[in-house]
């Protein structure tokens, strides 16, 4: 199935000994994470941000596909990431987030974890019923867009295939009950205008993660956060983030030498 334009996973080898996993969200694809990849990797780090299956190409593609499916492709980027780097960090946007929380519970190689706008509940009452809306209904139309800043668009899908909506509760049950038993440090990055996912899926991460927990206020910004207002300050925090925590030689110049 050809991808769509835009839509490829990037990879960038920065020759050191500390790599970044990207993790792009639900329906969407690389593209949503393309500056703040750009700006680890002009750091000198080694940046992985694979294409999930079932994504950049049609929706009909992805509701053949499950979060087994997404994730498993994660698990297999990370293993690859780990071959080539001493230390290693995930992030990820919302459902992305989600799926680099759980990255991290297992797989203690790991040495911290960003997100932004993490999704872990289902407050569409649509993903409640989607495990029997999806014999009736093959599609329903996304959230698009969700972002402030003028003139910027992400590649998503506009449909959402109900199939592949309904393995999510699956997916953010595991997430929760992980969170407690997370020892990485985890910086998170919300929205407090998110029109994609609410406010519970904070109050659990908040209330469960069993890590240092990191918090700071997109106020700029809609969900895609990394595509809006707010986006360099992310970039800029997450990078600070991995030079903190990296005990290897990481990079200390940001892209512009500082």
């Amino acid at each position: 199935m050809p991808v769509l334009q835009g839509a490829e996973p990037y990879h960038h080898d920065g020759g050191g000994p500390v790599g970044v996993l990207l993790c792009h969200g639900f329906t969407g694809t690389p593209q949503s994470l393309g500056g703040w990849a750009s700006h680890l990797a002009g750091a000198g780090l080694t940046v992985s941000v694979p294409l999930l299956p079932g994504h950049g190409t049609t929706w009909q593609d992805m509701a053949r596909t499950t979060w087994r499916d997404w994730y498993g492709a994660l698990e297999e980027a990370l293993a690859e990431l780990t071959g080539r780097c001493s230390e290693v960090f995930v992030m990820g946007l919302s459902l992305g987030g989600c799926m680099a929380l759980r990255l991290a519970r297992h797989h203690p190689e790991v040495r911290g974890v960003v997100v932004v706008n993490p999704s872990l509940y289902p407050d569409n009452p649509f993903l409640r019923v989607a495990g029997v809306l999806k014999y009736v209904v093959r599609s329903v139309g996304a959230v698009a867009d969700d972002i402030k800043k003028e003139g910027v668009h992400e590649l998503a899908y506009a449909r959402v295939p109900v199939a592949a909506a309904a393995s999510l509760p699956e997916l953010w049950a595991l997430a929760r009950r992980d969170l407690p038993y997370l020892t990485q440090p985890v910086l998170c990055f919300r929205s407090p205008d998110d029109h994609v996912v609410g406010p519970r899926s904070m109050e659990v991460l908040r209330a469960h993660v069993g890590s240092e927990l990191t918090e700071r206020v997109c106020a700029d910004s809609y969900h895609v956060a990394t595509l809006d207002n707010d986006a360099d300050t992310i970039f800029a925090e997450s990078l600070g983030f991995v030079q903190r925590l990296a005990t290897a030689d990481a990079p200390s110049q940001g892209p512009e030498g500082g």
